[in-house]
């Protein structure tokens, strides 16, 4: 059986073409869904549950890395979207293992300070729970606990997404 990371490496290269965000729902964790809950790390290898963020408010979280040129293109975005919403949608940005390390994790932190929760899957647990197809996939989940979007890519509506979920 393939590992994770292998699965996930084949599934981002064969995904990053997309740049339809109607596409990028039919990938990854169906809409309607529950949101999975699992364990993901602070930067300073604290161990968090997503389940501390999950059912109390809107959730916006971002499946991301450093290398990741659709996360780039989408940063702006994310970052606006922060600034409008961030009192009242907790944004979650939950850095893939994927060749990276929690150290250029930091390392990127501490030079772009990228806003809200910025979280490490070390084991990708979360980002299987997920089914993540590619990085920069964005999952809105509204205060019930419920996935009210999904999108990949570095052009995504997050205003529109956002607003599913409040």
């Amino acid at each position: 059986m393939k590992s994770f990371r292998t699965l996930f490496t084949a599934l981002a290269a064969a995904t990053i073409a997309l740049s339809s965000p109607a596409l990028a729902q039919d990938l990854g964790i169906a809409v309607g869904e529950t949101a999975p809950v699992g364990p993901l790390e602070t930067l300073d290898g604290k161990t968090v549950d997503l389940s501390a963020y999950l059912g109390k408010t809107p959730v916006v979280l971002e499946f991301w890395a450093t290398w990741c040129g659709n996360c780039k293109q989408l940063e702006p975005t994310m970052r606006a979207a922060m600034t409008k919403h961030g009192a009242k949608v907790k944004f979650v940005t939950v850095a893939v293992s994927v060749n990276q390390s929690v150290e250029r994790v930091k390392g990127w932190q501490k030079a772009n300070k990228l806003g809200g929760e910025l979280l490490y899957d070390k084991k990708g647990t979360v980002s299987g729970a997920y089914d993540v197809p590619a990085t920069s996939y964005v999952v809105v989940v509204n205060k019930a606990g419920k996935i009210v979007y999904t999108g990949v890519g570095g052009t995504q509506n997050l205003e529109a997404a956002i607003k599913k979920a409040l």
